[in-house]
């Protein structure tokens, strides 16, 4: 609507803005983001702590491991439990020894549990008779 002289009447001029239902949905969508924000930091924080388990009770089987090889004895077959400590974290070990078809070799699997008895790893491998 157009008067003479080319202004524009007070009726046909919008006012500018966004309407409750415009905010309310770009709302929606901000928390929704935020939340899959938060459920993804969490993600990545229980993967880092399962990783630094993993990793430490790894170093307790490696330290074991490597401790039978040093000893260069035979190992006799049967089981053995063992704890560490690595990173303020204690474990729980058992170290299981079994013949193998050639005699002159024995395997080892050294198996780690957390505090709460949960398994959490197990490494494994072949001694030579020395």
């Amino acid at each position: 609507m157009r008067r003479e002289g080319g202004h524009r009447s007070v009726a046909a001029v919008g006012v500018g803005g966004f309407t409750l239902i415009e905010v309310l949905v770009a709302l929606a969508i901000v928390a929704i983001t935020l939340a899959t924000g938060v459920k993804a930091a969490a993600s990545l924080r229980g993967n880092a702590e399962r990783m630094t388990e993993v990793t430490s009770a790894q170093w307790c089987a490696e330290n074991q491991l490597t401790g039978l090889k040093l000893a260069r004895q035979f190992p006799g077959v049967g089981d053995s439990d063992f704890s560490c400590d690595q990173l303020g974290r204690s474990y729980r070990g058992k170290l299981v020894v079994r013949p193998t078809p050639n005699p002159n070799f024995r395997r080892v699997d050294a198996v780690l549990a957390n505090e709460a008895g949960e398994p959490v790893l197990t490494v494994s491998t072949v001694l030579p008779r020395f």
